[in-house]
């Protein structure tokens, strides 16, 4: 099943740059992990933003879950989750 996710995040103003840098290198590390085994198909920046776009490709929703809410800045984050089903025009 694939998935559109976008994440919004928006750090709470308390947070010290520290803890802000400690949140970002788990974060990168968590997504390096999802896109070398296949689950994040692909993750794009939203250009002005603190924001992405990202690809799943899971079993179930249960799992996208799962996945979503195991990333370290979840807390954080507003995410919309959009399920994509295959267009008849595409060629691939």
């Amino acid at each position: 099943m694939l998935f559109l996710a976008r994440m919004d995040v928006s750090f709470p103003a308390h947070l010290t740059a520290e803890q802000v840098a400690d949140f970002q290198v788990r974060e990168k590390a968590y997504s390096a992990q999802l896109q070398e085994s296949g689950k994040m198909q692909g993750i794009w920046r939203i250009v002005g933003e603190y924001a992405n776009h990202s690809i799943y490709d899971v079993e179930s929703n249960d799992e996208l879950h799962e996945i979503l809410s195991g990333f370290p800045m979840y807390a954080h984050m507003k995410i919309k989750v959009t399920p994509l089903a295959k267009h008849p025009n595409s060629i691939r």
